[in-house]
């Protein structure tokens, strides 16, 4: 991967992580279409550098929530702050365990294969029409719901599965305020971003051996001010407006990289 194609992708990931469209799938499809031939642990961890700097991006506008968690736990009360921790952390759970022990299967789907990146996008493209037509009662996310929804984001680990599409549309089908499950939604994947990057700096992933020490780092601030950008007034569309919109585009975009991935 050149510097250049690092860039683009950088800012691809953080015009899309925060839209329920697949950052992850968007970015498998534009290294296939940039020709990137990175073995599958490389390009899986481009992948996880430039989510770490969405991360960084989401720890910023968020600054003043990730403190109230924090506090929250270190507090050990049973008060609302505590609560919502405690949620932050059930929520974490499935998808910590499918990194921990499918870590081999996951990085072999990151080998640009667009038919299946296009499957899972026409995926998502169905549960987010479905969840539109979900009625909204309110609700807060309870335990369960924290469970249920961590469920969805470990599926969603999977390239062209939205992870916020998956966790907001969960959430609203259970009933929850889309506001509120999209401020959850955001807010539940930064301790996972973060357990993946220390995992790897342990493992020797980021050692200064690895030969993308460059596109790493220009993907790495390509995506966190890109994302910085885009963080505000996207998590404001997301809670806005309907889901439809992005299932159509899912769904024209899946298509696409199907036909695309079978044609070349």
């Amino acid at each position: 991967m050149d510097s250049l194609d690092a860039i683009i992708l950088g800012i691809v990931q953080g015009l899309t992580e925060f839209l329920p469209v697949s950052s992850s799938g968007h970015l498998e499809l534009g290294k296939a279409l940039l020709g990137d031939n990175s073995l599958p642990q490389e390009s899986l961890l481009f992948t996880v550098v430039v989510h770490f700097a969405t991360a960084l991006s989401t720890i910023v506008i968020y600054r003043k929530d990730i403190v109230e968690i924090i506090s929250g736990l270190l507090q050990f009360k049973n008060n609302e702050a505590f609560r919502f921790s405690l949620k932050i952390v059930i929520s974490m759970i499935p998808a910590a365990l499918v990194g921990v022990f499918l870590e081999e299967e996951l990085e072999s789907l990151f080998s640009g294969n667009i038919v299946f990146v296009g499957a899972m996008l026409i995926v998502t493209a169905a549960l987010l029409a479905f969840a539109d037509k979900a009625k909204n009662t309110g609700k807060p996310v309870t335990y369960k719901n924290a469970l249920v929804i961590g469920i969805a984001q470990a599926v969603a680990v999977l390239p062209g599965i939205s992870r916020s599409g998956a966790t907001i549309s969960t959430s609203v089908l259970l009933g929850n305020d889309k506001g509120k499950a999209a401020r959850f939604s955001f807010l539940m994947v930064v301790p996972l971003i973060f357990g993946k990057i220390g995992k790897d700096i342990l493992d020797g992933a980021l050692s200064s051996e690895t030969s993308q020490t460059l596109p790493l780092i220009l993907g790495f601030g390509a995506a966190f001010l890109s994302g910085l950008v885009a963080c505000n007034w996207m998590i404001r569309l997301v809670r806005n407006s309907k889901l439809t919109g992005f299932a159509i585009y899912c769904l024209v975009v899946g298509i696409g990289s199907i036909v695309i991935g079978l044609w070349i």
